[in-house]
């Protein structure tokens, strides 16, 4: 492994997964990439965005497949939907969270401002109440306000928040923040677009680097860049959640963080291309990058609306195993990403078979 190039993923995802970006409010996650490409324009290159706010970086290639590599800016975050008269905040979940890992959670808003996820403590519960789970609709964020007056001063409804930042690389190379899902998958594209840079190799795909928005919410994003690119195929970077417990029988656990990059043949919402998956797997085998196939059929994203768009696209979906996604710390492990980083590189600079 080379430490100098893991030193520098890691403080890069560090950074980018510290940006503020729920879905339909990606534009901070936008700017710093778009930032980021821009230091490392590949030649021929061209950017430019979608009306949702998906940004894509083309790199031309007259007469060649239309290759798309895509990964989706948004994160799961609350909404304020009321400000009580005590200066709590009630909210609802954008993206799909399960209550059980709110509790207590910090979280920032869009302005900076801090709060934690509050509910009715264990003392003051019914007995009937502490078997129950509490209900998102009955927690509360607090920011220290005394009255509605004071926290109007800070929030307004509408307002966004998200899980505060906390990233942490644990034992054994391990992983642990919040938006891991899916910012490890645009920086293995931003990682792609700078090794393109770099080397100079050319590809035998017309080239589109998609970082789409609003996938938490009905991959909406995903639909607008099928329809805007009209890819012949694509390949869908993602997060896969995992069940490698001990609890969780076997045949039921996906796959396993450490063993590398998760490659599906089929998911909750898509059936994925078999040549173009088969490709995928060819290329870390023949550079020896560590791959592991998922072994169940659940879940959703991208490659969904990408497959289904009017003019049909054949799709690949490489995920990074991934435990308690959708809370304040997912986590992933380095050798993982790192594998899914080399397999989009190696497949985007080879040649013809």
């Amino acid at each position: 492994m080379n430490e100098e190039r893991k030193k520098q993923l890691l403080c890069e995802l560090d950074k980018i997964c510290s940006i503020l970006g729920p879905s339909g409010f990606e534009w901070r996650v936008r700017d710093y990439i778009r930032a980021e490409i821009e230091k490392n324009m590949p030649s021929g290159a061209e950017l430019f965005t979608d009306k949702l706010g998906g940004l894509y970086l083309k790199i031309k290639n007259e007469g060649a497949p239309k290759l798309m590599l895509s990964a989706h800016m948004d994160e799961v975050g609350f909404m304020v939907t009321e400000i009580t008269e005590r200066g709590e905040l009630k909210f609802g979940s954008v993206g799909g969270i399960n209550p059980l890992v709110l509790c207590s959670k910090r979280v920032v808003s869009e302005n900076g401002i801090k709060g934690v996820i509050t509910s009715k403590p264990i003392h003051l519960q019914t007995k009937d109440e502490r078997s129950e789970r509490t209900e998102i609709r009955k927690m509360r964020i607090s920011i220290g306000a005394r009255s509605r007056q004071e926290a109007e001063k800070y929030v307004s409804v509408g307002d966004y928040f998200t899980f505060e930042h906390d990233f942490r690389v644990l034992s054994g190379g391990r992983i642990a923040s919040k938006a891991l899902d899916d910012r490890h998958g645009c920086l293995a594209l931003l990682n792609a677009i700078r090794e393109l840079a770099k080397s100079g190799k050319k590809s035998r795909y017309e080239l589109y680097f998609a970082f789409t928005c609003r996938e938490e919410i009905g991959v909406s994003g995903a639909w607008c860049a099928s329809e805007l690119v009209k890819p012949d195929y694509a390949i869908v970077i993602e997060s896969k959640a995992v069940l490698d417990l001990p609890s969780v029988g076997e045949a039921r656990a996906v796959g396993a963080l450490g063993e590398g990059a998760l490659i599906s043949y089929a998911d909750g919402g898509a059936i994925m291309d078999r040549e173009l998956t088969d490709r995928l797997v060819s290329v870390c085998e023949k550079n020896k990058i560590k791959y592991q196939i998922n072994r169940a059929i659940s879940g959703g994203n991208d490659s969904s609306n990408i497959q289904r768009g009017a003019h049909g696209a054949r799709v690949a979906l490489i995920s990074a195993p991934s435990r308690y996604i959708h809370s304040s710390t997912g986590i992933i492990d380095y050798k993982d990403f790192e594998a899914i980083c080399d397999a989009i590189y190696s497949f985007i600079t080879a040649k013809e078979d």
